[in-house]
C-alpha cells in the first residue's frame, strides 16, 4: 500500500519556549483507517494542524498526496479535509451555505447533487435551509464534517469528532467514516474513545510528549502486547499449584482462585493448553474466565 501523508523530522517549538513536536517521522498508507492516540497536550492536535497548515512547523517536511504542504501549499491543503474539536462556524448562515461556500474556497464549481448526498448521508438534509445557531451540538458537528467533505478530499483529519456527540450520531458516523474508506478516502482520526479506535482503526499510533512511540498495525499491537488472564475457580482451597509451560499462576487468599497470566505475543492455542494441562495435573476447578486486555489497557501501559 502506497503513502500518501509523508511526515519527515517534524518539529515545532513555540515562542515560550514548548517543544511540542520532536522530530516526528510518520508514514500514512493510502485508504487506511489510522488512529492517532495520546494523553492531553501530547501533540496530537499540534501534529495536525502542521499537516492541514494551520501550524507553522520549525523543521522538518510534509509531503501529502505527492505536495509539499510548505512549498505547495494550495494543492496539499486541496487534498485534506479537517473536522476539528471546536464547533467553529458562522452560526447565522444556512447549512447548505455554509456547506456550499466551503466548497468555494477551494475553486470548486457548485455540485448540488454531491452536497446533497453528503447531507443526506449525515441527515443533514431537512435541516438544510436552517440556520447553524438553531441546531443542537451533534447537529453542528454533523455540519463540520460536512464542511471538510465539501470538496472532495482524499484525505479525511477527524479530530475527537465523537466528543460530546450523543450515541446514535457516533453510530451514524462511523458507518459515513467506513463508507469513506471504501470510496478510496484515508482517515486520520483522534478520540479519547479508545474502544472506537479498537473497533475502527487499521493502524495505531501512539503520540507521548511530542514523541511518536510506536506505530503498529492494530491487529499485530493487540497480539503483541495485548495479554490473556485465565482465571480458574477451584473446588477447594489450595496453598500450591501447578507452574504451567513457564507460568506461575497468583492464588487469591481464599485459596480458591488461581490467575494465570499469559503474554500476547504467545501462541492462540496457548490458554487452551494452559486449561488441559491444569486438567491433566488433577485440579478440581469449578468455572474458567479468560480476560483479553483491551487498545486502552495496552495505551495505558505505553504512555505511563
Amino acid at each position: 500500500m502506497d503513502t500518501i501523508i509523508a511526515i519527515k523530522g517534524l518539529e515545532k517549538t513555540y515562542a515560550s519556549g514548548h517543544k511540542a513536536l520532536k522530530g516526528i517521522d510518520l508514514d500514512i498508507r493510502r485508504g487506511e483507517i489510522f488512529a492517532l492516540l495520546g494523553p492531553n497536550g501530547a501533540g496530537k492536535t499540534t501534529l495536525i494542524g502542521a499537516v492541514c497548515g494551520l501550524v507553522r512547523p520549525t523543521g522538518g517536511t510534509i509531503i501529502a498526496d505527492g505536495h509539499d504542504i510548505s512549498k505547495d501549499f494550495r494543492a496539499a491543503r486541496a487534498k485534506i479535509g479537517l473536522v476539528p474539536q471546536e464547533l467553529a462556524t458562522d452560526m447565522f448562515v444556512t447549512v447548505w451555505n455554509t456547506v456550499a461556500f466551503s466548497r468555494g474556497l477551494f475553486g470548486l464549481g457548485p455540485n448540488k447533487a454531491y452536497l446533497e448526498k453528503i447531507l443526506k448521508d449525515l441527515s443533514l438534509w431537512d435541516k438544510k435551509d436552517a440556520k447553524i445557531a438553531t441546531l443542537s451540538g451533534g447537529m453542528k458537528r454533523r455540519v463540520l464534517i460536512a464542511k471538510a467533505l465539501s470538496h472532495e478530499p482524499k484525505i479525511l483529519f477527524l479530530d475527537e469528532p465523537t466528543a460530546g456527540v450523543d450515541v446514535e450520531l457516533r453510530r451514524d458516523m462511523w458507518q459515513m467514516v467506513r463508507r469513506l474508506r471504501e470510496q478510496g478516502v484515508t482517515i486520520i482520526l483522534t478520540t479519547h474513545y479508545i474502544e472506537e479506535a479498537e473497533d475502527m482503526a487499521d493502524r495505531i499510533g501512539v503520540i507521548n510528549k511530542g514523541e511518536i512511540i510506536l506505530v503498529e498495525d492494530k491487529t499485530a499491537l493487540m497480539r503483541k502486547l495485548g495479554r490473556t488472564e485465565v482465571v480458574i475457580g477451584l473446588k477447594e482451597p489450595t496453598s500450591a499449584a501447578p507452574t504451567i509451560s513457564g507460568h506461575t499462576p497468583l492464588i487469591s487468599e481464599d485459596g480458591l482462585t488461581l490467575t494465570y497470566v499469559i503474554d500476547g505475543d504467545e501462541n492462540d492455542e496457548a490458554p487452551a493448553d494452559l486449561i488441559k494441562r491444569l486438567a491433566q495435573s488433577g485440579m478440581d476447578f469449578t468455572s474458567i474466565n479468560m480476560n483479553r486486555s483491551s487498545l486502552e489497557d495496552i495505551f495505558v501501559t505505553l504512555v505511563q
